[in-house]
């Protein structure tokens, strides 16, 4: 089968590699679309190794696709699926588990299931099964143009929830307001912006993949006993935490990933989302925003939007 390969100086390459053989209770998987994201990037830097289980030089944290060989009784072959992964989702052919694999609602094509599963379960996982988000608090989301970001803001306006978002990228912050964003926030001064949007009373729960460089910051712009979701580090993971403000507005830190939690972990994050937000794509509520697809061929110009920040939403590689 085709896969794209992460070389030993970063360099992307598709290649002929064997066939990956399924285990007790695995599917075999034809993969026709699999989403992009910044652990992809990170990976082919050499700072994201794949977990236990997942080939090391493959990419790719999910997929949709048409199950080729059965992994049990609960899905047939034929039938099309979406599921998270650890890795090597970009290729031709993929083993996964089947109690990750959902079927696909009829409403969406192979490209935009490709889509769906690591922004919108990661979002749904931080926001309420971590976080508690409920109908009415105030969100704050950093980055709230990427894939993760936009799958938030959509949880938090069908939850009823007003919505404040940072990037550096005014363009970006207007298209995502026309998705339901309700405030636009400079990166440099969020935490001033919401103090004086909210009547000084802060924000309830707070999204963040930037990590320190943002940290204290956060702290300032959380209401009493909201909570902080630190998702990923791109802006460094050395952060000063003042215990005096911990304590004196009942804070919450939640650090949470989901590449390296065990299959039962990984798993029970599948059902709830299947839960809560697969009748909403289904019934068209819930729609993931799109940048660009490409094919397998032309993953380096993939990576290269991303890496530049050209993109907003989700990128997509087809097979």
């Amino acid at each position: 089968m085709k896969a794209l390969r992460i070389g030993a100086n970063g360099e992307l390459r598709v290649e002929e590699v064997p066939v990956p053989r399924t285990g007790p209770g695995e599917a075999l998987v034809r993969v026709r679309a699999a989403g992009l994201n910044r652990a992809d990037i990170a990976q082919r830097r050499g700072k994201y190794p794949a977990p236990p289980g997942a080939p090391p030089d493959i990419p790719g944290l999910e997929f949709a696709g048409t199950i080729e060989v059965a992994g049990g009784s609960r899905l047939a072959a034929g039938t099309r699926v979406y599921a998270l992964t650890g890795g090597g989702a970009q290729a031709e052919l993929i083993a996964a588990p089947e109690e990750l694999l959902l079927q696909i609602p009829s409403s969406l094509s192979d490209v935009e299931a490709g889509a769906v599963p690591e922004a919108y379960i990661t979002a749904h996982d931080a926001l309420q099964t971590q976080a508690g988000l409920h109908r009415g608090e105030r969100l704050l989301i950093h980055a709230v143009a990427s894939g993760v970001g936009i799958a938030a803001v959509q949880i938090a306006k069908l939850l009823g929830c007003v919505t404040f978002g940072t990037s550096r990228t005014p363009e970006k912050l207007e298209r995502v307001k026309s998705l339901g964003l309700d405030h636009a926030c400079s990166p440099d001064g969020f935490a001033e912006e919401i103090q004086r949007l909210t009547n000084g009373a802060g924000v309830d729960v707070i999204l963040d993949p930037v990590g320190g460089a943002y940290f204290e910051r956060n702290l300032g712009a959380l209401a009493p006993k909201g909570r902080l979701i630190v998702l990923s580090t791109m802006g460094g993971s050395d952060a000063t935490l003042s215990l005096a403000t911990l304590m004196r507005k009942r804070l919450r830190v939640i650090g949470t990933m989901l590449r390296n939690r065990t299959l039962p972990e990984k798993a029970e994050a599948t059902r709830a989302f299947a839960r809560d937000l697969d009748p909403l794509f289904a019934g068209g509520s819930l729609k993931p925003v799109i940048e660009s697809v490409y094919p397998l061929e032309r993953a380096s110009e993939a990576y290269e939007a991303m890496e530049n920040n050209r993109t907003f939403g989700k990128v997509v590689l087809t097979l």
